[in-house]
């Protein structure tokens, strides 16, 4: 039997990686090894391990990482100290495989601390851009440190490629999370209104707003031009919490306030995989920065406001009206998106990120994937023509 670890240390991880899971659970072949950390054990984002567990997957390890501070020095300290703690974790049980996500610094920590180990660590959606964040950089030192990847685009595997690694390793799954879309059974707005007190009668924004961490000193700024151009609407509007990132405590601050003073404005720490997918239906649009406008809201045809450099260079639907961070601005994205004419000419659109089959295909590989030294064992791959980029010296 293999076993496959995988590490998640927040919602939005989770929400992505729950068809694999369930997929790893129900083969008797496969052994899930579930390490959880960061944000999941935090109540101030929810304690979402609980949520995990209710969902009826047994989390394995519990990972400790500090999340007292956001600012650069609280960061920096939190990755060191990840490194440590799941370099504890390997020491005591090694996977056979390590499944890590995206470009979360959290998630960093644990495949910086798999590689004395030898453990082969597959990666999902490396090769993408998100050119305002450290996470771009974030992502693309995981794919230097993982021996298998599971890429959502043609794009993204271009991208893999031209940092070294052998085409043989790199495989387009599409995006795990659009399988929710085919397994999850989504709840009646009534549902919803009657568990979180909302009123649904006229359809919601839904907006999030996370650090853009390579302006983070902008945060304030940033956050009172998107809620003045909030404050002229007058409809019911969900934000969901941003993440633990620097700037994250400005947001909520500023979040907590507005919800003070508005009654048709409602904050929620974690609305869940299957609350948030029924919210999208509902929802006349989606507004904010999260990378969920790009992946998932193509394929409920949502109108998508994206705000700012936070997901620059990732690709995008037709869905997405792509604006700055001024007030102006982002009151004009607002309102193409509310146009009657734009959300229909969304219908029958594809998703560039896939069909909904990915968890199939990563399970299906990482099940029959050669476990030996040759995989451990990575050779740099020169990009056709890279000479040609050197600058020429004077």
């Amino acid at each position: 039997m293999r076993t496959i670890g995988v590490v998640s240390v927040g919602r939005s991880d989770y929400g992505i990686y729950m068809p694999i899971l369930r997929k790893i659970k129900a083969d008797p072949d496969l052994n899930l090894h579930l390490i959880v950390s960061g944000m999941h054990l935090s109540d101030k984002f929810g304690m979402t391990v609980d949520l995990i567990e209710s969902d009826g997957f047994e989390v394995d390890c519990r990972v400790e990482i500090p999340l007292d501070s956001d600012s650069p020095e609280s960061v920096s300290k939190s990755m060191g100290m990840g490194t440590i703690s799941f370099a504890t974790v390997f020491s005591k049980s090694r996977p056979d495989v390590l499944i890590v996500l995206g470009d979360r610094y959290e998630m960093h920590s644990a495949a910086v601390a798999a590689l004395p180990f030898n453990i082969p660590v597959a990666h999902i959606h490396g090769g993408e851009l998100t050119e305002g964040a450290i996470d771009n950089s974030l992502r693309h030192s995981m794919t230097h440190l993982s021996h298998i990847h599971y890429v959502a685009t043609e794009e993204s595997r271009d991208r893999v490629m031209q940092l070294g690694v052998e085409p043989s390793r790199v495989l387009v799954t599409g995006a795990p999370s659009l399988d929710n879309l085919h397994e999850i059974k989504f709840l009646d707005k009534q549902d919803l209104e009657a568990h979180f007190g909302w009123n649904l009668s006229e359809a919601p924004l839904l907006v999030t707003f996370h650090p853009v961490t390579l302006e983070y000193e902008q945060t304030e700024r940033y956050m009172a031009e998107l809620l003045a151009a909030l404050d002229a609407w007058n409809r019911t509007i969900v934000f969901t919490s941003s993440n633990a990132d620097t700037g994250g405590a400005i947001i909520e601050d500023m979040l907590q306030k507005f919800v003070g003073n508005h009654p048709k404005a409602f904050l929620v720490n974690n609305l869940g995989t299957q609350r948030y997918f029924s919210l999208m239906t509902y929802a006349a649009a989606m507004v904010g920065n999260s990378s969920s406008g790009l992946i998932e809201a193509p394929s409920f045809g949502l109108p998508v406001v994206n705000i700012g450099t936070r997901q620059q260079g990732r690709t995008r639907g037709s869905n997405v009206i792509d604006v700055g961070y001024s007030q102006h601005e982002i009151t004009a994205g607002i309102s193409a998106a509310l146009e009657t004419r734009f959300r229909q000419r969304l219908s029958g659109k594809l998703n560039p990120y896939g069909d909904g089959q990915a968890s199939t295909r990563i399970v299906s590989h990482i099940k029959t994937v050669a476990l030996n030294q040759d995989l451990i064992t990575k050779r740099f791959v020169d990009f056709p023509g890279s000479r040609d980029l050197t600058p020429q010296s004077q």
